[in-house]
């Protein structure tokens, strides 16, 4: 878990450092601890060429009518990151957001709970145009003084991420680690900026995890608006129905649900009383030992996201 500390320098002394770009490709270092992440991607589409074959289901009943996972095969799963793949918010990004507005000499920090009100604006920069709007702010200087204050706040958070501070939720990686085996993609969709996420899926999982990864870098309109999930199946040549996202918040499940798409909410501390009716299913983590909670949906998630469960999900 990440701490908060008293000398903002301590949080990011060396931001990602990108040396060399073509024009699908992005090479980047990164400095200080963590595994070696020196690696190469392709940011346009970070896909691998790679068949998706689906094990036979046996020959239905002719007489039933009822779709089946071979009607329906689950070719992919599109997962978020900020407190869906990660623990992130409480102990990452807020401790950032405070140690940006230190170093600029704002009196301002969030603590646990007014942060918990301040997610339901998607989007760093936006969040704190939102909070300098409150805090009377002039308006002319609000939109300059929130990007260069997200810029800050971005390389510290990149420091962290590189530090290790951050971890993976209980069950995320073995849940890629399966779909992975069984053929099925696996995706990202987040609002989160570039600069970051990929180190962080690269220190978490590796970047070869994931066969498409869309950022908020990419789009223009963020969560709930479902343009990150557009670009992701795009770039994965799938419909809505050949896939499942997986989301912790109500932003997400709506713009999950707005591009077509079946979601499993996966809650944590901040999001679990949120609206998430649009959910397929909300349990309070992927996978846990003894199981975990099924908060609404099927009783059988009990234990767990499988990949059986979710080929379940996509003719439920």
């Amino acid at each position: 878990m990440a701490r908060e500390v008293g000398d903002p320098d301590r949080l990011c002394k060396a931001p990602v450092q990108r040396v060399a770009r073509g024009p699908d490709t992005l090479w980047f270092h990164l400095p200080g601890g963590g595994r070696p992440s020196t690696g190469r991607f392709s940011v346009n589409t970070m896909r691998t060429a790679r068949s998706h074959p689906t094990s036979p289901d046996p020959d239905p009943d002719p007489d039933s009518t009822a779709p089946t996972t071979a009607d329906h095969p689950l070719r992919a799963v599109i997962f978020d990151v900020d407190g869906t793949l990660a623990d992130t918010e409480r102990d990452g990004h807020r401790v950032a957001f405070n140690a940006a507005f230190e170093a600029a000499g704002l009196n301002y920090r969030w603590d646990v709970a007014e942060y918990g009100e301040l997610l339901t604006t998607t989007g760093g920069r936006r969040r704190i145009e939102r909070y300098l709007r409150s805090r009377k702010h002039p308006p002319a200087e609000i939109t300059a003084l929130a990007a260069e204050l997200h810029r800050d706040k971005t390389r510290r958070f990149a420091e962290l991420v590189r530090s290790g501070a951050m971890d993976a939720r209980p069950g995320a990686a073995e849940l890629i680690t399966q779909l992975r085996a069984e053929k099925v993609t696996t995706a990202v969709a987040t609002t989160g900026t570039g600069d970051w996420v990929l180190p962080l899926l690269d220190i978490l999982f590796g970047l070869d995890a994931f066969d498409v990864v869309v950022t908020g870098s990419d789009v223009t309109d963020l969560k709930p608006d479902p343009a990150v999930y557009h670009e992701t199946l795009a770039r994965l040549g799938l419909r809505a129905d050949e896939a499942v996202a997986i989301e912790d918040s109500a932003n997400g499940v709506q713009a999950a649900q707005a591009a077509g798409l079946r979601c499993v909410a996966v809650v944590n501390g901040y999001t679990r009383d949120q609206d998430l009716s649009g959910a397929i299913a909300v349990l309070d983590d992927m996978a846990r030992p003894g199981g975990v909670s099924v908060l609404r949906g099927d009783p059988e998630l009990r234990d767990g996201l499988t990949v059986a469960a979710l080929r379940r999900l996509v003719v439920a």
